[in-house]
């Protein structure tokens, strides 16, 4: 009795004032035999799922497996969601969310393979990947709010030079500006407004 209580994990009745008593009458198998059992499935139900579900969905589970073998036995075939609904009064989405939450009992690995046809891939192939759009679209949006403080002419020659992709020269003869003018706006001006992402990037940190 002990090492069942052990092999549990907890407390049991018989640890909580609960144990036997023979002063009662009652043979100790009609004690130890519900007791073990309760204690067993206690363990099963807290310690042995692969992912945690709770204890209403866990007994939903087992309600509706136990009623799809039942059905299956009675009508000669695989039961639908609507026969265990039917069989059991429980509603067609808690039937399906019992028959989900059957999965959660074990879990799978990442290289374990889904199907069995030559199409079937293991599903680490089916877990995303860093996309590297996101950086370009995170710069943007920084960006996008320093370009409009931008005076008129510096946010010209950059979007000039960068969406438009004019070259310095040919920019400076559209402003009627020097090239070397031109350089020197552009280095000035994306240096400027680097330092300025810089800085809000900092400050966020900071604040967290």
């Amino acid at each position: 009795m002990y090492a069942v209580q052990r092999t549990a994990g907890r407390p049991t009745r018989s640890d909580q004032g609960g144990g036997f008593d023979p002063s009662l009458g009652n043979a100790f198998p009609n004690f130890a035999v519900p007791t073990i059992l309760g204690e067993v499935k206690r363990h099963f139900r807290d310690h042995l799922w692969g992912v945690h579900a709770p204890r209403r969905v866990q007994e939903l589970s087992i309600q509706v497996r136990s009623a799809g073998r039942e059905c299956a036995s009675l009508y000669g075939r695989e039961p639908s969601v609507r026969d265990i609904a039917a069989y059991t009064g429980l509603t067609e989405a808690e039937v399906r969310l019992g028959q989900e939450v059957l999965q959660s009992f074990t879990s799978l690995s990442l290289d374990a393979v889904v199907g069995h046809s030559e199409r079937s891939h293991p599903l680490t192939d089916t877990l995303g990947g860093t996309e590297p759009g996101f950086d370009t679209i995170v710069n943007r949006e920084a960006l996008r709010p320093l370009l409009r403080a931008l005076p008129e002419r510096e946010r010209q020659i950059l979007y000039m030079r960068f969406f438009c992709e004019m070259t310095q020269n040919r920019i400076a003869l559209q402003l009627g500006l020097s090239q070397m003018h031109v350089s020197r706006l552009i280095i000035r001006t994306c240096a400027r407004l680097r330092d300025q992402v810089m800085a809000e990037a900092h400050d966020r940190r900071r604040a967290v």
